[in-house]
């Protein structure tokens, strides 16, 4: 997927703002309180860029309300080009790129990558395996964990794995085959945990 990167909405704030309402409301602004389509778009001096009103709730609110980029004091062309790098990349963007690209400081760029990921993850996983599926399980250690955890007993003490394994951190990924997968860490790895 090409970007260009001298579109407007990289650029401009009301652009932006209007690339990111086609994108979340494409049947016009909805109320994200009371679910309402009875929205009226507050204009003039008194009232910042974007703001909406319902007429049900009498609430307000704008485009942003609701999303990983409520409350952030960064410019909406930032995110929308974040949001555009990170869904385009083919193997993934890092922060250290992001910060490059953007402009901003790494502890920025870190901050939009973690919000943008947790924009993409699915809010309700469904369950893996069911009948006639078959899940397969593995473990892998990867990084450094600050404080090595017993994971055997032998003769009532604990025991430490040694080598490179006992210095890392546990993750146990389940695959569905011809499905989903799903890895997260785990303190200990042992038959009984996995079960």
């Amino acid at each position: 997927m090409t970007i260009d990167l001298a579109a407007p909405e990289f650029h401009d704030n009301d652009k932006a703002r209007d690339w990111l309402e086609a994108s979340r409301w494409p049947n016009g602004p909805f109320c994200p309180h009371c679910g309402s389509f009875e929205a009226l778009r507050m204009e003039g001096k008194a009232h910042r860029e974007g703001l909406l009103h319902c007429r049900d709730c009498r609430g307000q609110f704008t485009v942003l309300t609701g999303s990983v980029m409520e409350s952030s004091h960064l410019p909406l062309p930032k995110w929308v080009l974040a949001i555009r790098l990170m869904t385009a990349s083919k193997k993934g963007m890092s922060a250290h790129q992001m910060h490059r690209m953007l402009n901003v400081t790494y502890k920025t760029a870190w901050f939009m990558c973690h919000r943008i990921r947790e924009a993409m993850g699915e809010a309700n996983p469904a369950l893996l395996g069911g009948e006639g599926k078959v899940v397969e399980v593995d473990e892998a250690y990867h990084g450094k964990k600050e404080i090595p955890t017993p994971s055997r007993h032998r003769r009532g003490r604990p025991y430490i794995k040694k080598g490179k394994a006992a210095e890392k951190r546990p993750i146990v990924a389940l695959v569905e085959r011809g499905g989903e997968a799903r890895a997260f860490s785990m303190p200990v790895v042992t038959g009984k945990n996995i079960r």
